[in-house]
Formats: structure tokens, sequence, C-alpha cells
């Protein structure tokens, strides 16, 4: 099955729209680089060649909004290009209220090459450096969607992105493999393999997904929400198939309601910081507690090493109380000779206050965080 099940994933997964649906020119008026066959052309939106390190030239187009603080960058499906794209993204720009970066894979549109796996990844990776050196945009400001084949490389760059304000996965596949068998476990040969990669994403993701898909089950969708580590409330649309969800109310209405919500939120870079700074005081607080503690136990300590000293001292004094009693024998004896008992009394005197002083100094002692695979895999 292994190389027979392979040849079938790398054949199914790629259908770029032959002839595509565009062409690309340079305007000789502003020498800048326009889209053939794309009625109604806008000014806001950059139309830009970019090399990937597979050696590949691709076609992405840049579509700006001035109010944006957020950008999207949209991997599409299986079986389209930017020409049959353009509107959709401007208008996702426009009501999003977003920046939008789209391109086409290696093979796709007027991109050169040939489509695989590893090339959708250098393809995702030349668009997003794009954003960066061109743009000056920031990993926290970028949001990537992956829409069903484009899920595959949208997830293997997330991985990569630690920082990355958030994901979008709209008819998500689990892996190449999975959408033509019901495979329990991930293989070799297998391709996309964004069941193992999803749980490697730690910014929110938001996963949409039609209950009547024909190509890619819901199941996908679903078992993928349930891996996410940061869960946004997903969005199965009851009736919607593979290709018309951008058609429901409701596929507008949530998006809106995610960007909103990221816009309000603040980026994963200020929450780290945040928690690091926590982390950091946490430590010094217990540093403290722990200096302050050793502290009072060297004050415990030092009585301790007072009451021994003053116990030899009593205890010499016990001696001499010991010595002085005696003395007093011997001074009873020779009482009528001498005549001078009073001064060992005055001794066995100091003993006694000796002793009580060192009582009472004892006692004041305080112890104290995939149009994925446009075509159906019923030939297969």
């Amino acid at each position: 099955m292994g190389s027979a099940t392979s040849s079938m994933a790398a054949k199914l997964a790629f259908f770029p729209p032959d002839p595509p649906s565009y062409g690309i020119y340079v305007e000789a008026s502003s020498g800048r680089m326009r889209m053939s066959n794309i009625v109604h052309q806008r000014e806001d939106v950059d139309v830009l060649k970019l090399s990937t390190k597979r050696g590949n030239e691709i076609v992405a187009m840049y579509v700006k909004n001035t109010s944006a603080s957020l950008t999207l960058l949209y991997s599409h499906g299986n079986a389209a290009d930017l020409g049959q794209m353009y509107h959709i993204f401007t208008e996702l720009s426009l009501h999003l209220g977003v920046n939008l970066m789209g391109y086409d894979y290696s093979g796709y549109g007027q991109s050169s090459g040939k489509a695989s796996e590893q090339d959708t990844y250098a393809d995702i990776e030349a668009a997003y450096q794009c954003l960066e050196e061109t743009y000056g945009l920031k990993e926290e400001d970028i949001i990537l969607y992956g829409q069903s084949v484009g899920s595959g490389p949208t997830l293997e760059l997330a991985t990569r992105l630690p920082m990355l304000r958030a994901v979008v996965l709209h008819s998500p596949i689990l892996s190449g493999l999975r959408v033509m068998y019901p495979v329990k476990r991930t293989f070799w040969f297998d391709i996309y393999k964004n069941i193992d990669k999803i749980p490697q994403v730690n910014c929110p993701i938001l996963v949409i997904h039609g209950t009547e898909d024909e190509v890619v089950d819901v199941s996908h969708g679903k078992q993928l929400w349930e891996l996410c580590k940061e869960k946004y409330e997903p969005l199965w649309l009851i009736g919607g198939n593979h290709c018309n969800l951008e058609l429901f109310p409701e596929y507008l209405r949530h998006l809106r309601k995610f960007i909103t919500a990221l816009e309000k939120l603040p980026p994963l870079q200020i929450i780290k910081s945040e928690e690091s700074r926590e982390q950091s005081e946490n430590s010094l607080i217990a540093t403290d507690q722990k200096s302050r503690a050793s502290t009072e136990q060297r004050e415990k300590s030092r009585p301790s090493t007072g009451h021994r000293e003053k116990s030899r001292l009593s205890t010499d004094n016990r001696e001499k109380s010991r010595t002085s009693i005696d003395k007093r024998e011997k001074s009873r004896r020779s009482m009528d000779r001498s005549g001078k008992p009073r001064n060992s009394t005055d001794q066995s005197e100091r003993a006694r206050n000796s002793f009580d002083r060192l009582g009472d100094m004892v006692r004041s002692v305080g112890f104290c965080n995939v149009d994925c695979l446009k075509q159906t895999v019923l030939e297969a």
C-alpha cells in the first residue's frame, strides 16, 4: 500500500486551474505590476513576484486597508488561483478591516515550478517574509488563514511562529491520506499531517467547516478543533459544503467577531512578557522570603548560643556557689576565731541573682500559567 498510496495522495492533492485565470503585466503609466482578466482592479492592491528558497517565483497580492491593525496571510484552496480569489480577498479585507496577503502556490496561476507539499511550505514562507521585510509587519500582527489544502502550509508555518496572533482553518484536513482513507495513525508517506501539528500551535485557532462537506468530512474540522491548545468558538455551518461557506451570513459575521476579539486582546508577546515579569517577581519574592527565613533562623540560633554561654556561666556560678558554701562551712567552723562569714553570704546572693537574670533573658527571647481537495475521492 505504501508507494501506491503516496502516489495517489500526491496526485489528488493539487489541481491548479488550467489555463490560469489571469496573466501578469507591467502598467506603462505607473510601472506597477498588474493582473490581466481582472475587472475593476483596485489601486490599493499590490501585485508582487516573490522568490522561494526552492528556486521558484510565485505571484502574490497584497490588499491594503488603512484602518487595519492586523493582516491575514491567506493560503487558498486546491483548485483556485489568485485571479479567482481576487475579489474575495478585496471584500474580506474591506469587511473584516484587515490587510490581506494572498499568494499562488508553485505551479498555480503565473507562479513557476510545480506544486508539491514541500514547495507549498517554501511558498508560504516567502509570502510571510515579504510581509515582514516589505511591509514591516511583526509576527504578532499576522493571522494565518488556511482554506482546505491551504490548511497544510498554514499549520506548518504556525508551528514555527511562537508569537503568531491567530490561525483560521477553513474546511481543513486532518491529513491528505485521511481524506481518502479512515486511517487511525499517521504513515510516513502521508502529506500535510495537520493532525500531528495542530497541538504544537500556541495561538488562538478558529475552525470553520460545513456539515455537508462532500470532499472533506466535517469530522476533520471537529477533530482538529478538539486538538487545539487555544480553542476559539468554532463555526459548524449547517448545510454548508466544501465550496460555499462564504455564502452563509454567519461566515462573515463569525470571522468579524473573531477579528474584533483579537484586536481587543493583547498580543501573545505582551502576555508572555507579563507572565515572565510575574514569574520574575514571584522568584524575587520567594528569594526574599528564603533570605528572611534564613536571617530569622540565625536570629533564633543566637539566643541559643547565648543560652549555652549563660548556662556555662551559671554552671560556673553554681561551682562558685558550692565553693562559697564550702567557705561558709569553713567560716562557720572558724567563726569564733575569724568572725567573718558575711563575704561568703554575699557571693551566694550574687549567684542566685545571676540565675534569675538568665531566666529573665531566656523568657524575653521571641521565637520568630482543502476546495483543498477539489475532486472527490469516489474514483479512489
